[in-house]
């Protein structure tokens, strides 16, 4: 079954790459926006797969309700970039790293699991920002000789540059080495965060990038891995988390106010992940769940321990029956339904978004 799933896609794929060669370039309607896809695992969707990391979610049971096999995607199916394009009407958008794809008319994603903003965030193990940023360089020249400088730099400044990034600069010195964090006030931390995103931001709108999409920072104190570092308050969130959150999200708000200001024809959406998923891990059944706080795929306490899959720790692992009961899969990332209500709402233009829609953005 593996096989005939991977010809069908792979002949999909083939026939669009015909489809748009065929037509040649004059062939993309005018209104077509290309997506790329920046950031860590919320948004990764293959690239890990291609270097040896332990970052990984290519193997079962990820992936098991809606592609039927592991893609790389941390998720039982879906991620948000996948139902942007859908929504868009673009084909799925693949990972920069699989190889022989030369198809970049559409966009394409270049976010890595593990990765932060920062160049010393798990360095060596994943893709992180600064080298997503070199990555979307190589593909601009690469449009440019394909297309000609003019249908490039119309295509790049149509184009929505879509982020998903900055939890793992918080979590990695948790994990590791908190006296790093100590070095550092709160405030500090965060503005170089901040300024490593800003200064990626700039980078692409050097490039002729004009439409940019973020996610705020997600409630990382209380994602079942952290709620199972508690040990001594059963259920609590891993408050230790919560200021650099706050002080992230409102500092992010603040640098792209200035970058509009600053930057002609530069347009933003800053999505709040953070209020969405806080209110689904409250009251899962206002949202159609049954579980808010445990993962779907772990073991131990709440499913905090990350091995999904048992290819971490242990190799003996829960799998709840109804995945589409919880809210997150993993110990770490919400499930395939979780993030298509959350594209949905940012799509459309729900209160959640700000200044504009991702609809909007791919309006020129």
């Amino acid at each position: 079954m593996a096989n005939i799933q991977v010809f069908v896609f792979a002949l999909c794929t083939s026939l669009l790459i015909i489809t748009t060669q065929s037509h040649g370039h004059s062939g993309l309607p005018k209104t077509h926006a290309p997506l790329f896809v920046f950031g860590d695992s919320v948004f990764e969707v293959g690239n890990n797969n291609y270097f040896n990391t332990s970052w990984q979610a290519n193997y079962s049971p990820y992936g098991e309700t809606f592609f039927k096999y592991p893609t790389g995607r941390f998720s039982d199916g879906r991620q948000v970039p996948d139902f942007i394009a859908e929504y868009a009407k673009l084909p799925l958008i693949p990972p920069y790293l699989q190889p022989d794809n030369h198809e970049f008319s559409y966009g394409i994603n270049f976010a890595s699991a593990g990765a932060g903003a920062m160049v010393e965030t798990r360095q060596g193990a994943v893709i992180g920002l600064p080298s997503q940023l070199s990555n979307f360089k190589i593909v601009r020249k690469s449009l440019r000789k394909k297309l000609g400088n003019e249908e490039a730099k119309s295509l790049l400044s149509r184009a929505v540059y879509f982020f998903s990034i900055g939890s793992n600069d918080y979590i990695f010195p948790f994990d590791t080495d908190p006296s790093v964090l100590g070095s550092y006030s709160h405030q500090e931390y965060v503005d170089l965060v901040i300024g490593n995103i800003t200064s990626v931001v700039k980078g692409i709108y050097k490039k002729g990038g004009r439409n940019f999409a973020l996610l705020n920072l997600w409630p990382i104190a209380c994602l079942p891995y952290a709620r199972a570092l508690k040990t001594e308050k059963k259920g609590a969130c891993f408050d230790e988390f919560t200021p650099f959150v706050k002080l992230h999200n409102k500092a992010l708000a603040k640098a792209l106010q200035k970058l509009e200001k600053k930057l002609k024809g530069f347009r933003y959406s800053i999505s709040d992940f953070n209020e969405f998923l806080t209110q689904r891990m409250n009251h899962p059944s206002k949202y159609g769940f049954v579980e808010g706080e445990a993962a779907c795929c772990g073991s131990g306490v709440y499913g905090g321990i990350y091995n999904c899959g048992g290819k971490r720790i242990a190799k003996e692992y829960n799998l709840c029956k109804n995945v589409s009961e919880y809210v997150f899969y993993d110990s770490a990332h919400p499930t395939d339904r979780v993030y298509e209500q959350f594209a949905k709402q940012i799509w459309s233009g729900n209160s959640i978004t700000a200044p504009y829609n991702l609809k909007a953005l791919f309006e020129t």
